[in-house]
């Protein structure tokens, strides 16, 4: 039976980047993960048809399954739905077996905590200082002046993007897997992905004529198995870490703020130190679910709840119904700060899990302290657009008014 209220799934396709637009799917998720835990979205608007996994341990099970299903046919339906990721077995995000576990490596020497603790430090000078004078200013475009600027500046420093060219960088990542308005198509973000790998061929070949200290001189020193990077492979670790390094903190802190404006009682929490900054950057996590999705394509036959998934087809992972699985979450439709455990699937899971989740830990828990510290609190002053794609969820705008806490005076003199 349908939950009342609900969508009935045949009226829902989750191809199209239209269905997301009200946000308002949480009585189809509970449908589907009661009554058809593996749903077959059929074809529509020329898309192919493809399989759902809305249960949270379906969604584990998946991902932890490299033996029959595969990422290097596309992880996103943006690209499986058209025909295949040309980054396969190049980029870390759509490449499997021993060369994953290799790349791997190579990227963890430099987004490991132990080597990110100076990154760490600035993150929560930049965070305290755009915070800072935000507040000073009463007011802001939380998602353009804040949000916007904190990981685009953290993944820059790291890749050494100069800072003139970082504007031009994060108007292409916002193009390349969402719209903010109905006249960007899917032609324009093909041009904007198109746009971030052209930029990053060029400081590929300045790297190698000139090489520094960061990581993108680091890949060209690096190989896999005896054999060098080639510019490509380079290139295309360059576009996943961009986007990777962008989108999941940037969408998050924005929905975290929009959240807290509307539950003051969340806030209050957050302010009088009633929940661990941790804790609280959990739950901000796993209620924004800013990746909806990732996907999968079946290379050997097999059954998921008598259901079964034939080689080629294509398998989606829905975070955004996972993370709200009363199987796994006691009162999942409620956010509560305080939430633990909390074991949210914002990162992904197993070989692929997000190799940049403490750097967006650090980010989001820098944003939480700044706003308890120079805050005693703030208020959403106008509409909130939301974004345009069936990948990440989340707000393009977010006008709010700042309420200055009068002690963060002291902190404010001295710097």
């Amino acid at each position: 039976m349908v939950t009342a209220g609900a969508p009935a799934p045949a009226t829902v396709d989750l191809g199209d980047p239209d269905t997301f637009a009200d946000h308002d799917l949480d009585g189809f998720w509970r449908t589907l993960r009661d009554t058809a835990p593996v749903y077959w979205n059929p074809p529509a608007g020329g898309r192919r048809g493809f399989w759902v996994l809305s249960r949270y341990e379906d969604i584990m099970a998946a991902y932890r399954d490299d033996l029959n299903l595969t990422s290097e046919r596309g992880n996103v339906l943006v690209t499986l739905l058209g025909g295949g990721d040309a980054g396969a077995g190049r980029m870390l995000a759509v490449t499997d077996g021993r060369r994953h576990h290799e790349l791997r490596k190579i990227l963890q020497r430099v987004l490991s905590p132990r080597v990110l603790s100076d990154v760490a430090a600035a993150v929560r000078a930049n965070t305290r200082r755009l915070v800072r004078e935000a507040v000073e200013a009463g007011g802001c475009d939380f998602a353009e002046e804040i949000a916007s600027r904190i990981p685009m500046t953290t993944i820059s420093n790291l890749l050494g993007v100069p800072e003139h060219d970082r504007d031009h960088l994060l108007a292409q990542t916002k193009a390349a897997l969402s719209a903010d308005t109905e006249d960007v198509d899917e032609v324009d973000s093909e041009m904007a992905r198109n746009e971030i790998l052209l930029y990053f061929m060029d400081m590929v070949e300045e790297r190698r004529a000139a090489p520094g200290d960061d990581v993108i001189s680091m890949l060209v020193a690096s190989s896999v198995d005896g054999v060098p990077l080639s510019d490509e492979d380079i290139v295309l670790n360059c576009y996943s870490l961009i986007i990777g390094g962008d989108e999941t903190s940037r969408l998050t802190m924005i929905d975290g703020v929009h959240s807290l404006a509307a539950r003051p009682e969340q806030w209050r929490r957050l302010k009088d130190g009633e929940v661990a900054i941790d804790t609280a950057v959990d739950e901000v996590l796993r209620w924004a679910s800013p990746t909806m999705h990732f996907g999968r394509a079946v290379v050997r036959e097999t059954e998921v709840h008598g259901v079964r998934l034939r080689p080629g087809e294509i398998v989606t992972l829905w975070h955004a119904s996972g993370n709200r699985d009363e199987r796994v979450f006691e009162r999942p439709g409620e956010f509560d700060l305080g939430r633990t455990p909390n074991k949210h699937l914002a990162f992904g899971y197993g070989p692929h899990f997000c190799l940049g989740s403490y750097l967006a830990r650090v980010e989001i828990a820098e944003l939480l302290m700044a706003l308890r510290d120079f805050t005693t609190g703030f208020e959403q002053t106008g509409d909130a657009l939301r974004i345009r794609s069936n990948f990440l969820t989340g707000f393009s705008t977010l006008p709010v008014r700042f309420r200055p806490d009068p002690r963060s005076t002291k902190e404010a003199a001295s710097q």
